[in-house]
């Protein structure tokens, strides 16, 4: 049998919080976060990483912004794409490295990937995705001249960007064939370049940051995963997270979740998407989702923690 993954590294992979996210902190956490991963591939799993790219994306806009008078600005689009190879090259040294020193002979290849999204979706006339650090309301109402959208959130405020439904991986055909090959792939990383078929054109860039778990979620269906792991920074899925009544959910059949996400249960901004994410996959012929603490892939891969939702 094969045994097929699609991890999505997010919460605290490559910045802590705290940290300023210079590239040596984000390079020692990636050694870090590489460990679990390479204990998956020993047990035999192919694997498919994906990553977020929020406070990535955010500092390079926040570059272009600073830089505009030397050279040109580069729009959102071609960020993501950027923070793509920035991140892409880290995981992908880091894990290199790992396997080397396990004696694990094994590729492993970061592919630029583009995602398919509706030129309609409402999400770009409604920017919802925070991106980048936060900042104090000087700063924010600065950034807001000069033409950003910004939501204020606990810890102050944010850039906010247009987050539309991914439809379909443009490279999953390409990234199938390294899988089937043995190769580990690094793809729709920050969920991937969101882009639009345009009639007589071909394919062109949109604005916005795709959440990637979601597109997770659409390579894991386009390369026949039989697993999707989501990893973020809480052991479990909560209901009633952060109150009194909080109880972690561990072991989940399909309808129960889809119940507590219909009813709320799990905020758009954190939660939501991973569980939405979850529940696509199910839906579409996935044997397992599972969401738990990206410390702990290794584990949760082997049912000893996280939740995991089967049909």
């Amino acid at each position: 049998m094969i045994k097929r993954a699609v991890i999505a590294l997010g919460g605290n992979a490559l910045i802590k919080p705290g940290q300023k996210g210079t590239i040596y902190e984000q390079f020692a956490n990636t050694r870090e976060t590489v460990k679990s991963i390479v204990k998956i591939i020993k047990d035999g799993w192919d694997v498919v990483l994906t990553h977020g790219n929020g406070p990535q994306v955010g500092a390079i806009l926040l570059q272009n912004q600073a830089g505009r008078d030397l050279v040109p600005p580069m729009p959102l689009g071609i960020c993501v794409a950027e923070s793509q190879g920035l991140i892409g090259y880290m995981i992908q040294q880091c894990l290199s490295n790992a396997l080397r020193k396990e004696g694990i002979k094994k590729d492993v290849v970061t592919i630029i990937t583009q995602v398919l999204v509706d030129d309609n979706d409402p999400a770009f006339e409604n920017p919802t995705k925070p991106i980048g650090p936060y900042f104090d309301g000087n700063q924010a109402l600065k950034l807001l001249k000069d033409g950003y959208q910004m939501t204020k959130q606990k810890n102050g405020w944010r850039i906010v960007v247009p987050s539309p439904d991914p439809k379909a991986i443009v490279e999953a055909k390409v990234i199938k064939t390294l899988l089937d090959n043995g190769v580990i792939v690094i793809a729709a990383g920050g969920g991937g370049m969101p882009v639009i078929e345009r009639k007589g054109w071909g394919l062109d860039g949109r604005e916005a940051v795709v959440d990637k778990d979601l597109s997770a979620e659409r390579l894991a269906e386009d390369i026949g995963a039989n697993v999707l792991l989501i990893l973020t920074d809480v052991p479990y899925v909560y209901l009633n997270y952060g109150s009194e009544r909080q109880r972690a959910l561990k072991e989940v059949k399909l309808e129960e979740i889809k119940k507590y996400y219909e009813d709320g249960h799990f905020p758009a901004g954190s939660m939501g998407p991973k569980v939405l994410a979850a529940i696509r996959f199910l839906e579409s012929g996935g044997e397992r989702a599972i969401i738990a603490d990206i410390d702990h892939a290794w584990e949760a891969l082997k049912g000893k923690t996280g939740t995991h939702i089967t049909r």
